[in-house]
């Protein structure tokens, strides 16, 4: 465990290096304890000039076994070796230099999962952002860029299979003497400059698929995705994710894959989704592994979505990195946002969309408004691993989105091709990537780069008349920007707003801007306040604004129910229609919630609950958009709507009065659609057989809220043929009518089915942990001594205590503090062992502040005690420290 020094390490304090390391040479002996790694290391001085400082290396938790320079051993006066840095103060009178390193790691007994561990008999390596330093002493930061040549040698039993980065140069038996010594070897060599946290080595016993992929300019990759024995032909929708991704990166971006192998390999024990390490990418086997009796939906398309991040990142984030970490949205955010188009191709462009902002609004705008808000670009960190967040990915992507729409797509991609061209094998910045746009299109683009440098979601208040006299519409604008840690004042922002001006027929009125602002059909909010008119408008048009989430705002407009009523109905962008509805819902939900905790029942107009119905029936959306629209906001959506003082109890009973409403309204269409969506055919989970599924288990989620109402659920669970009905109809039961015969018997049959599967059983866990309630608090204590539940695996700690934190409002904000109480000890507990998931989890008390004053200080407690505890790690501290500030 790196304990915290307390240091801050600052954008406006970077130098380039002075020493580069241009070639690397690695051998592994791989042994679960006492794995040597001899590093042979080409150092040259930046300046071209013999060093006139000393060489400092990093290291983490190393043993040094040996070090020469030239081939000639060091004296021990002339360096300094600590388990974290290496110091050489005597150097060649040379610019140019080869240092000879030994160390010891014992991968068996690393928990972290950082740099070099073993688990399940395999050897697995993660370097991002700071493991490498963890195998051997090195420049372990992103702009020291060099060519990886690596020899692995292991026990033939025990790892038969032995991969690194690159292409495949030489393999064969470790002979001794002229006896087979049981040991075998592999070469590998890289010939992409590449910094040290996309290195990468597996060695183990795995099974695999193996396919190939010709490029557009002929060349023929082989392509191979390893996993445990048994489970390859699960990895077989991996591998045609894979071959579309590949494919539509070259007509899409133009980008052709480069090595004569890509491989990919799923471990049961990751940190992460997945690496995109050059050529041999690591991946959670949650994302590579399914079949329809094990995997959901939402499996399918995150592995497709994971699939393509990962692959997208050969060039947009490998053959060209980030200068420093700080940069690190350079390559996140941009490939996040080049996964999103590839997933909107591929499946429904408007859903996927809708899905986008779900996502956004529920991880990255609390992020935004709390203690833990930062800038998509960070300024400073304490530790470089608590920066992997929703602000840097997900806001990241919305940022390129942005660019995007305010050049146009053909401006965009010269400027993506230009980037290309320009930055091959550099470690560039946002600055760089922010100047090619410029010069393609002629836009001075330093406002829109506040979205790169300031914290905090703006907000965009709209107002609109129509004079029928002079046949004009006006828009009034106004943006502003709250403060957020470590920045008070804040400067105006290049606001992008895609807008229609909806006629009573249901279709956009052609209209014509009197003044700036106003390029087709985007509004360039640039000003505090800013007023555009329309001239010759002959009708009373409904504003539709903010259309397809073309910027990721807060938007208050002064509009009548009725208004949002008739966008949900006729608005031609999918985006605002489902926008519009949700505006409804939540408007509903925030009165409903005042209402309870006025001590009186709540009423929902009806008008509200009819257009759920026609929207339900309306045969002309796709099933999927059709579910996301019945779907209603979530308690976090409602408690960051009311803001302040926030009584989680009454949030659910907000919400579960607004569904019994819903389904008493429209019961007997609900039923109809139901039946009507049932499968006809074998399985495929293609985005049309998964929205249809999609849409019939949010209505069984509403036939099933009437109390005592358990017959249609626990009926489609017994005839469940894939995981995401039967996962489905499970987290109704166990939702809707927690403790009946019929849960206790879906719930007993679910584990006793999938018990040798762990990601299924991680399903089980989630379910459970989000049931409302307190009583789920002892529930996940006991969850916690379930055989199937390990401490020491990422994904058990997240589908059961991080589930828990962050998805159930009333369990975990029990009023008498026994959800914070639960999750603090098990944060410190995951901390012994991993403290980079501990503070990922962490991050659940982000909005402490916003609840009512009891829950407040029971949250404050807790963090106060995890606070007190001795030795914590960098990454925790940092996190606790930040929240309770």
């Amino acid at each position: 465990m790196r304990v915290d020094t307390g240091q801050v390490f600052k954008l406006e304090d970077y130098k380039p290096s002075e020493f580069l390391i241009p070639e690397t040479k690695l051998t592994f002996n791989l042994h679960p304890t006492k794995t040597l790694v001899q590093a042979e290391l080409t150092i040259r001085t930046r300046s071209g000039q013999p060093p006139n400082a000393a060489l400092v290396l990093d290291g983490d938790e190393l043993v040094l076994r040996s070090l020469a320079i030239n081939g000639k051993v060091l004296d021990a006066a002339s360096y300094t070796a600590t388990p974290d840095r290496l110091t050489i103060n005597e150097l060649p009178q040379a610019d140019t230099f080869t240092l000879s390193i030994e160390t010891e790691v014992a991968p068996e007994h690393n928990k972290a999962l950082s740099g070099l561990y073993r688990s399940s008999g395999n050897y697995t390596t993660q370097c991002e952002a700071e493991g490498f330093r963890r195998i051997t002493y090195f420049l372990d930061r992103p702009d020291v860029l060099s060519v990886y040549t690596v020899r692995l040698e292991a026990d033939s039993k025990e790892a038969p299979l032995l991969l690194s980065n690159g292409n495949l140069v030489e393999r064969g038996p470790v002979e001794s003497g002229a006896l087979d010594s049981g040991r075998h070897f592999a070469v590998w060599h890289d010939p992409f400059p590449k910094p040290s946290y996309l290195f990468a080595l597996v060695g183990g016993d795995l099974g695999s698929i193996k396919d190939s992929f010709t490029t557009a300019s002929g060349r023929e990759v082989e392509l191979g995705i390893y996993v445990e024995h048994g489970k390859e032909e699960r990895a077989a929708y991996a591998m045609a994710a894979l071959k579309r991704s590949m494919r539509w990166d070259e007509e899409v971006f133009g980008r052709e894959y480069d090595l004569d192998v890509f491989n990919i390999v799923a471990v049961s024990d990751f940190n992460m989704g997945a690496m995109e390490n050059k050529g041999l990418n690591i991946f959670n086997d949650k994302y590579v592994l399914a079949d329809e009796a094990t995997a959901s939906d939402a499996d399918y398309a995150g592995i497709e979505a994971v699939i393509a991040h990962e692959y997208f990142h050969n060039w947009t984030g490998n053959r060209i990195t980030c200068r420093d970490w700080f940069q690190l949205c350079l390559k996140e955010g941009l490939t996040v946002f080049r996964d999103h188009e590839f997933s909107a191709d591929q499946r429904s462009r408007a859903v996927k969309r809708i899905a986008e902002v779900r996502g956004l609004r529920a991880q990255q705008f609390p992020e935004d408004q709390g203690p833990l808000a930062h800038p998509v670009r960070p300024r400073r960190y304490r530790e470089i691993n608590n920066f992997y967040t929703s602000t840097v990915y997900e806001k990241g992507s919305e940022v390129v989105r942005m660019i995007r729409t305010i050049l146009g797509a053909e401006d965009f991609r010269r400027g993506m091709d230009l980037y290309f061209e320009r930055h091959d094998g550099d470690a560039a910045t946002i600055e760089d990537f922010l100047r090619v746009f410029e010069e393609v299109s002629g836009r001075d683009l330093s406002q829109f780069a506040l979205w790169y440098h300031q914290a905090g979601t703006p907000s965009v208040q709209v107002a609109m008349r129509h004079d029928a006299d002079k046949r004009e519409v006006t828009l009034h604008l106004e943006q502003a920007l709250a403060p957020t840690p470590s920045e008070s004042r804040k400067r105006l922002m290049h606001i992008p707003l895609q807008f229609g001006l909806v006629g009573q027929d249901g279709r956009d009125i052609a209209v014509k801007a009197a003044g700036e602002g106003v390029e087709g059909d985007v509004i360039h909010l640039r000003k505090r306040h800013q007023t555009i008119r329309f001239t010759d408008v002959p009708e009373r048009p409904v504003l539709s604004i903010n259309r397809g989430f073309s910027a990721p705002i807060m938007l208050a407009m002064e509009q009548t129910a009725e208004d949002r009523m008739f966008l949900a109905r006729h608005d031609s962008d999918l985006f605002a229609r489902w926008q519009a509805l949700t505006t409804l819902y939540t408007q509903a939900l925030t009165q409903a919630y005042r209402t309870i905790r006025g001590g009186s029942t709540p009423e929902f107009a009806p008008a509200l609950l009819a257009l759920v119905g026609d929207t339900a029936r309306n045969e002309a959306l796709e099933p999927a958009y059709r579910a996301l629209a019945l779907s209603l906001p979530g308690e976090g959506d409602i408690a960051r709507e009311i803001g302040q003082t926030i009584d989680p109890d009454a949030i659910l009973a907000a919400r579960n009065a607004l569904v019994l409403a819903i389904a008493a309204a429209n019961a007997d269409d609900f039923a109809k659609i139901y039946e009507a969506m049932a499968a006809s055919g074998p399985f495929s989970p293609d985005a049309a057989d998964a929205g249809r599924r999609s849409l019939r288990n949010v209505l069984l989620d509403y036939l099933s809220a009437p109390a005592g109402d358990v017959k249609r659920a626990a009926s489609r669970y017994e005839s469940a043929t894939n995981m995401t009905d039967r996962a489905a109809a499970l987290a109704v039961l166990a939702h809707r009518q927690s403790g009946s015969p019929e849960t206790v018997a879906a719930l007993a049959d679910f584990e006793s089915r999938f018990r040798p599967e762990p990601l299924v059983i991680d399903k089980w866990f989630q379910i459970q942990a989000t049931v409302p309630g307190t009583a789920t608090v002892n529930t996940v204590r006991e969850l916690m001594r379930h055989s199937g539940f390990s401490i020491d695996n990422p994904n058990r700690v997240r589908s059961l205590v991080g589930t828990f934190a962050a998805a159930n409002q009333t369990a975990f904000h029990a009023a008498d503090g026994s959800g914070y109480k639960l999750f603090a000890d098990a944060v410190l507990e995951v901390e012994r062992r991993n403290p980079q998931v501990a503070a990922r989890i962490a991050t659940a008390f982000r909005s402490w502040r916003s609840l009512e004053p009891g829950r407040q200080d029971k949250a404050r407690q807790a963090l106060v005690a995890i606070s007190q505890h001795r030795d914590l790690s960098s990454d925790l501290r940092d996190i606790v420290e930040r929240t309770l500030a």
